[in-house]
């Protein structure tokens, strides 16, 4: 079973107030036919209000929703044609699987046979089969969101639409159910709305990211563009760890820029120098696992030299805390696999990592 057509959405200005609050404001997005794109942000961002005015059950106040090419704001959401799956799942109690998944299906009038064949796929598709006869109290929460993503894919909406549905799932069910929701989209080809808090799942699932903060999108990209170039603070801290080093700019170079931090420690890092001026505050974003460290005495790399101040065992990998100069405390990522030195709390290191890792942001 597949989706009918891959639809294209797009958000032109889209606002949504609540008296004098804008709970959304301003928002304009392409959503690709076929993709996954996740709006992530903290809660009463707007994520879920921009989900509930793509399915109909919020009216913008601003802006306007096209889908292929036709506006939908004045569409009821049964006319619409989308799939809206919640964080609990929403599943009727007093049915069964079967009956759960058919709801839809019997509401729009189909004949019975159709009706039996599409459930039988949408439950194959969730690797469901054997359990039909089940209540929803007889299920796992996997399998009660399996079933709500099942019943979804029986009326085979044009757009899937995700509220946060694996939230309330354990962690190790919870990353399975993650594996499990990016192949069944994939297979599927159907355009995926997701909506969620959680930056791991943003980065894993989608093909893109619309992070928003106070009703407004600040940065929207691939997982990859959010992660590695931030910009903002806001956008660095949510999506991934990250040190956030107050810096000065002290050199405008061709290719780059000089920042200096700490106690005098100066670095080389990418940049446009035509948006900077010399003398300019910063802070200096470095992912925790983009450095290493290396016993001070024999580092050789592009690096400075920090004292360990405490260090935590997290089974495939250490996290150290490092003192660099007087004040500035760094977090540093290292597997704990393989043969590497592990230090020890006073051990005096050096720092080392690729300058191209590091990124310039305002100073918020």
């Amino acid at each position: 079973m597949r989706a009918k057509l891959s639809s294209e959405v797009r958000l032109e200005g889209v606002g949504k107030r609540y008296g004098a609050l804008w709970a959304v404001q301003g928002v304009s997005l392409d959503i690709l036919p076929g993709e996954f794109f996740t709006l992530l942000g903290p809660s009463g961002c707007g994520k879920t209000t921009l989900l509930r005015m793509i399915a109909g059950f919020a009216l913008p106040d601003a802006g306007r929703i096209v889908v292929d090419g036709q506006p939908i704001d004045h569409i009821p959401p049964w006319q619409r044609d989308v799939g809206l799956v919640f964080q609990h799942g929403a599943l009727w109690p007093h049915l069964s699987v079967k009956d759960n998944v058919a709801f839809g299906l019997r509401e729009r009038k189909l004949p019975r046979e159709e009706i039996a064949s599409r459930v039988a796929a949408a439950l194959s598709q969730v690797g469901l089969e054997g359990l039909e006869a089940r209540r929803p109290s007889q299920l796992s929460g996997g399998q009660q969101q399996r079933v709500a993503l099942a019943r979804t894919l029986a009326v085979q909406p044009r757009l899937l639409l995700l509220d946060e549905p694996l939230s309330s799932l354990d962690a190790p069910l919870r990353a399975q159910m993650r594996l499990e929701l990016a192949r069944l989209q994939r297979d599927l080809a159907i355009t995926t709305i997701y909506v969620t808090h959680d930056q791991a799942e943003a980065l894993a699932l989608s093909n893109r990211v619309a992070v928003l903060q106070a009703g407004s999108v600040i940065q929207e990209g691939t997982p990859e563009e959010l992660y590695r170039r931030p910009r903002s603070r806001f956008v660095a801290e949510f999506v991934g760890a990250a040190n956030l080093v107050p810096a000065e700019i002290v050199e405008l170079r061709e290719t780059g820029l000089l920042v200096e931090f700490g106690a005098g420690i100066r670095l080389p890092v990418p940049g446009d120098p035509a948006r900077w001026r010399l003398g300019s505050r910063t802070l200096l974003c470095l992912r925790p696992e983009a450095l290493r460290l290396e016993e001070a005495a024999i580092g050789r790399g592009m690096g400075f030299v920090g004292t360990v101040a405490s260090r935590v065992f997290e089974g495939d990998r250490h996290l150290y805390e490092l003192r660099i100069g007087e004040g500035t405390l760094l977090r540093v990522e290292m597997p704990a696999l393989g043969e590497g030195r592990i230090f020890r709390l006073g051990d005096r290191v050096r720092v080392e990592l690729n300058p191209e890792s590091a990124v310039l942001l305002p100073p918020e």
